[in-house]
């Protein structure tokens, strides 16, 4: 039994999957670990949600793929509130974004609130992403984001908010546009970012995963 202390970003992926995974962001590792069998500690667990950042240890048997790790003590530190939506308008900015990114690298562009920087729009190829999925691939933690995660780069300020757009359904087996959006906020772009997710239909607080079996999808009809 191995044993890995670190901060992890939590991802719950969504509702059928009984497990989490957990972005290991100084070792840069994903973990999936158990959701159940805690005990006592199952509330807290329960309690955790995609998006919190948690001091904590798992433990499990790094040569074996196929078994889950378990979540030992943890702490939340913190976190940012992430929304999600699919089979969405993209935003303009998303759009120009792309157009002048030249299309085959992430980009981003500044928002801004009354002439401040308050967050920043970035467009992620899909190009690298297992099936070429947005939404699906940054439930389950398969985009490496922890440096956006933690700080608005334009705005030099903590980020603590993250809206996913995706102009697919998550069932998509085709694309509309060769790219997914993220949408990052400070905490000074209040109504900026209160538009944008009123928009998408993503208020902060609300859990706005996407409700679908990812299990269904890979064994097709």
């Amino acid at each position: 039994m191995h044993e890995r202390s670190s901060r992890f970003r939590v991802y719950r992926v969504v509702e059928a999957v009984g497990h989490i995974n957990l972005f290991d962001t100084d070792g840069t590792r994903l973990y999936t670990t158990y959701q159940s069998g805690y005990g006592e500690r199952q509330p807290a667990v329960d309690a955790l949600e995609t998006g919190d950042l948690i001091e904590g240890t798992v433990a499990g048997d790094p040569e074996d793929s196929d078994e889950a790790w378990s979540l030992r003590e943890f702490e939340r530190i913190g976190g940012v509130d992430m929304g999600f939506a699919t089979d969405v308008e993209l935003p303009e900015i998303a759009r120009e974004t792309w157009a002048s990114g030249g299309g085959g690298e992430p980009a981003h562009s500044v928002i801004e609130e009354d002439g401040i920087p308050v967050g920043e729009c970035w467009v992620q190829p899909r190009a690298p992403l297992p099936g070429g999925s947005f939404v699906p691939s940054v439930l389950a933690g398969l985009l490496p984001m922890e440096e956006r995660l933690t700080t608005v780069e334009s705005a030099d300020a903590p980020t603590t908010d993250a809206v996913f757009l995706d102009p697919d359904p998550v069932d998509a087996t085709t694309f509309s546009e060769p790219y997914g959006v993220v949408l990052l906020f400070t905490e000074d772009g209040a109504e900026t970012r209160r538009r944008y997710r009123e928009r998408y239909d993503c208020s902060r607080g609300v859990d706005s995963r996407p409700d679908y079996d990812p299990y269904e999808l890979t064994r097709g009809p």
